[in-house]
């Protein structure tokens, strides 16, 4: 439904692209799992190398259920296409831009 502001609303967005630096957020959603219902936010290097983004950002936050095991994780996405990342290929390199949305499941 669309609302209608009663005044003129000239407030840019807080999450620009020009207000991160060097940096992105990067969406990432476990689907499947009932515990992480929706994508997290991670604020991330755009130079930042895939396996590293992993290693250091991803597998840390997916480790909060105690069920997780990265050598199960499987059919990564962007948006809804095919990702087939390459560890040492930074974000920019695989086409993840600032809020992308990464998906992968386990198997």
């Amino acid at each position: 439904m669309p609302v209608k502001a009663l005044y003129d609303y000239d407030f840019p967005s807080a999450d620009r692209v020009e207000n991160f630096g060097d940096d992105q957020l990067v969406y990432v959603h476990w689907l499947g799992n009932p515990l992480f219902c929706s994508a997290a936010a991670f604020r991330a290097p755009r130079d930042i190398p895939f396996g590293t983004f992993l290693t250091e950002i991803v597998w840390p936050w997916a480790g909060s259920d105690p069920d997780f095991d990265p050598s199960q994780v499987a059919g990564w996405q962007l948006f809804d296409e095919q990702l087939t990342p390459d560890d040492g290929a930074s974000l920019t390199d695989l086409g993840i831009g600032h809020k992308a949305l990464l998906k992968f499941r386990t198997e």
